[in-house]
């Protein structure tokens, strides 16, 4: 099974690898900075793709249209980074496909022999992507959770992925030791003046990329569900605009971070500077059709990780 999964795998990279030399024109050498390979990895992917028949006059595996909504989506947000799978029409997941191409890319920037800063953010989808990770000995790197790791009745958050995805590469970890949400802002000043805080803080502005879910709202959101808020909170912030959240920062429908009580509460590290860090969103689905658009158009992430039909959406509707 892990074998089929492996080969399946690197038909995939082969059938990226092919589309960027024979479609998109790129060299071997943007291949291998594009995917994060060697260039002599990348040389062997397109010959791999010749070899199993992919190449044609056109690409003959589904993911070759789904590269290009990738390429369309890239061009029309400005993104730095952009990954888009098959939809599965018979499936109600929100991870399933997203959460596979999401490890594969963490893993590629974990294989990077200089030393990286990897910041993750909290939710089921990054859960179900660091659960795809290989074992891996990454003492080089520094990851760190942009989230706190504690629920609102102060036991550890369950779908916090610090802790698993540390112990699955042997790398050094910093969690945020807070809430998602604390009372006042006068409660999160004073917490994130401690210094094991500040650590955390600095390395969230110093991070090289940034893996985070994107949320809708609704009283079935994560957010209620998991108890950071009433179902009458979450009503009153729909009702002064807010589309979506990451990482508990609630923004409105052009991704303008909402002012106000709520995001003064938020405990979380600031998302990275976008014009230094790439800060990849992990998110598919009707329901968070509008949260990624709006979180797209205020450039609250510059990459992207998600299904051919949203995608579909995002180029439809912005």
């Amino acid at each position: 099974m892990a074998k089929r999964a492996e080969s399946s795998g690197r038909l995939d990279d082969a059938a990226r690898a092919g589309w960027l030399y024979y479609v998109a024109g790129r060299t071997q050498d943007e291949i291998a900075a594009a995917m994060g390979i060697s260039r002599q990895s990348a040389q062997r992917l397109v010959s791999l793709a010749v070899a199993e028949r992919l190449i044609k006059v056109r690409l003959d595996h589904p993911i070759a249209q789904c590269l290009e909504l990738g390429a369309r989506l890239k061009e029309k947000f400005n993104l730095v980074h952009v990954e888009v799978v098959p939809t599965d029409p018979g499936s109600s997941s929100t991870t399933v496909g997203i959460a596979e191409a999401g490890a594969a890319e963490i893993e590629r920037w974990l294989k990077r022999p200089d030393p990286i800063v990897l910041a993750v953010g909290t939710g089921r989808t990054l859960k179900a992507a660091v659960d795809q990770l290989p074992a891996m000995e990454c003492p080089q790197h520094r990851i760190l959770s942009l989230t706190g790791s504690i629920g609102p009745d102060g036991s550890a958050a369950y779908y916090n992925v610090i802790f698993s995805m540390a112990d699955a590469i042997k790398g050094r970890h910093f969690p945020m030791p807070l809430p998602v949400l604390v009372s006042s802002a006068e409660e999160r000043d004073l917490l994130h003046q401690q210094s094991l805080v500040q650590t955390t803080l600095r390395l969230g502005r110093e991070a090289d990329v940034a893996f985070v879910g994107v949320g809708e709202l609704g009283t079935d959101a994560p957010l209620c569900v998991d108890g950071f808020l009433e179902p009458t909170e979450m009503a009153s912030l729909m009702e002064q605009g807010a589309e979506g959240e990451i990482c508990g920062w609630m923004f409105d429908s052009n991704g303008v971070l909402l002012s106000g009580s709520i995001n003064e509460r938020v405990a979380s590290v600031p998302l990275p500077p976008r014009d230094t860090t790439a800060v990849i969103g992990l998110a598919m689905g009707a329901r968070k059709y509008k949260a990624i658009l709006a979180a797209l158009k205020g450039r609250i992430i510059n990459g992207l990780i998600t299904d051919e039909a949203t995608a579909r959406y995002l180029l439809s509707a912005a």
